[in-house]
């Protein structure tokens, strides 16, 4: 095993061996292709997403019955929400 000396050879080392990573990912595993998103995906989408998402960790804190109709009651919207998205 080398020793380097300076740290110009250990950034060079670094590019050299994760280069080396990322081809041999690329060759074994394949490039991983990321999901094309829907057009009707808009900031309605996100805003009812994350009300069911604050509603849920409320139910978690909380789990009265209150928080459990809330959570539910918001799952039925959302799904109502995207049920009538093209």
């Amino acid at each position: 095993m080398e020793k380097l000396n300076d740290s110009e050879d250990i950034s060079t080392d670094w590019e050299n061996i994760k280069n080396n990573i990322k081809t041999s990912v690329k060759e074994n595993l394949g490039l991983h292709e990321l999901k094309e998103h829907k057009p009707w995906f808009d900031e309605e989408c996100l805003d009812s997403l994350d009300q069911r998402k604050k509603a849920k960790i409320q139910c978690v804190q909380d789990p009265s019955q209150i928080s459990v109709d809330n959570l539910n009651n918001v799952r039925s919207e959302v799904s109502r929400n995207f049920a009538h998205k093209p």
